[in-house]
């Protein structure tokens, strides 16, 4: 049963091969046995999971049952969950059970999903790790001594540990899709606006996107009929029609132009990865695929740009966090002031830290122009590097990641060299563009993962692309060792 993929999973149900509580019951009772060692749950919903599997499965007898009707899934600890701990791996809301729930989690409650749980995470989704959790990080399945990527670990080690058939995570620069290639997994960050961001916890208000993370391409599609679509809750929400993801998985590649962007194969990239790479571009070829090398000059710049304008939009969005209305209080406060100070000193971590203050600083009168300008001046030329690109190909290509997992703490103390492992994912980011990670072989005995870059609502050809290669290769099909 947990080999199944969702799609799998969804014709056992309409077959009657076994029912939504008979499967909600089988995952609860995996997680129960085997999450301790990796830590990808915050919150195990059982009850309500429950509650939700013999819903669904009254709705299957009396004829009403959708695609996605029964089918288990967990979601990252930042959507907002009725009468759920929605903590964002924090401290400061360790004790907040939300009122009402994200869009996300109203979408797949109206699809007759169930959920599971709620899935660790880097705190406020600050991190590449998974190490910043106020619950401790998650661990990789593929070796528990590493990190399964962050800031969306939880949902990728669930998915890779066979704890759930999918998870909803979220992207800010990169958090769905290099957890997705550190674990073997796949994930797609949908175009900016495509999925509401109603009730998903703010980090970077022009740079957030949630999005599926699941084993196959054919799953996210599943997933990505259920999440998207337009919120007039939600500003930045693109009003755009939305097709089924699932229509055109099939459709050959005789003819697709793929772009390889030189700056993606230099200097810093593990051997392994751009080997696997290259053997998966080669895969594409055999399959009529046209292969040109393109630039994307400003990549390196990425990263910089980056770290000034995600922290300044977290310094403003998690200024609410004060100790007054909700979240952590410091015990006996002096005065106001003091309240401040000790709730938030005590409540965020020290990753958060840095990056409030970091974004409070770019933002102060005398270094706005010199820091916070520039870095969104930077961030068009990154558009429009790939918009130059994307006039030439129909996709871009390279690894996902420039390494494979590391060692828990052995990038801690260094946070540099932490963010360095984003320099593939940022720059979609940057520019509001679709991108997603599929597993496309090991290096040294860890998961490999393609990135594949799509322009605007170009999400149907990403999942087609994707799909086609699941097809020609298994890498998709492995899981680590130990999992039954």
């Amino acid at each position: 049963m947990f080999e199944k993929t969702l799609a799998e999973l969804a014709q056992g149900l309409e077959s009657g091969e076994f029912s939504s509580v008979e499967l909600t019951q089988a995952y609860l009772q995996r997680i129960n046995e085997q999450d301790s060692r990796y830590n990808s749950y915050i919150s195990v919903t059982e009850e309500q999971a429950l509650e939700q599997a013999k819903a669904a499965d009254a709705q299957r007898a009396n004829g009403e049952a959708g695609p996605f009707t029964g089918l288990p899934i967990a979601h990252k600890d930042l959507f907002c969950t009725e009468g759920v701990r929605t903590s964002c791996g924090s401290k400061m809301l360790d004790n907040f059970i939300s009122p009402y729930n994200a869009t996300v989690v109203e979408k797949f409650n109206q699809a007759g999903a169930v959920t599971l749980g709620k899935t660790n995470m880097d705190e406020f989704a600050m991190g590449s790790s998974n190490e910043s959790s106020f619950y401790g990080p998650s661990r990789n399945p593929w070796d528990t001594d590493r990190v399964p990527g962050g800031s969306s670990g939880g949902s990728a080690a669930a998915v890779a540990a066979r704890l759930a058939p999918a998870a909803t995570g979220t992207d800010t620069g990169g958090s769905i899709r290099q957890p997705a290639a550190l674990t073997g997994i796949t994930g797609i960050k949908p175009t900016y606006g495509r999925v509401s961001r109603f009730g998903m916890v703010a980090f970077a208000s022009s740079l957030d996107q949630g999005g599926p993370m699941t084993r196959t391409a054919e799953d996210a599609a599943m997933m990505l009929n259920v999440m998207a679509g337009f919120d007039p809750k939600d500003s930045t929400s693109l009003d755009k029609a939305v097709p089924d993801f699932t229509a055109d998985l099939n459709q050959p590649l005789q003819g697709l132009k793929i772009g390889l962007p030189k700056e993606y194969f230099g200097e810093g990239i593990d051997a392994g990865i751009a080997e696997q790479v290259q053997a998966a571009i080669k895969e594409y070829e055999a399959m009529g695929a046209e292969i040109k090398e393109i630039s994307l000059p400003n990549t390196h710049l990425a990263i910089p740009a980056y770290y000034i304008v995600a922290p300044a939009e977290a310094s403003s969005n998690l200024s609410r966090f004060d100790g007054v209305r909700y979240g952590y209080r410091c015990e006996n406060p002096v005065d106001l002031e003091d309240l401040y100070k000790r709730s938030r000193g005590e409540g965020f971590g020290p990753e958060v830290q840095r990056r409030i203050m970091v974004g409070t600083y770019a933002l102060s009168e005398g270094f706005y122009d010199a820091y916070y300008k520039k870095a969104l001046q930077i961030r068009r030329l990154i558009q429009q590097d790939f918009a130059n690109a994307l006039a030439e190909v129909d996709v871009i290509m390279g690894p996902t990641t420039p390494h494979p997992s590391w060692k828990l703490g052995e990038k801690s103390a260094d946070p540099v060299a932490m963010y360095m492992e984003d320099i593939f994912t940022i720059s979609l980011n940057l520019a509001g563009l679709p991108g997603m990670s599929v597993p496309c072989g090991f290096s040294n005995g860890l998961p490999v993962g393609l990135q594949i870059i799509g322009n605007y609502l170009a999400e149907s050809r990403l999942l087609n692309v994707a799909h086609m290669f699941q097809q020609a290769t298994d890498w998709h099909t492995k899981a680590p060792e130990g999992i039954a």
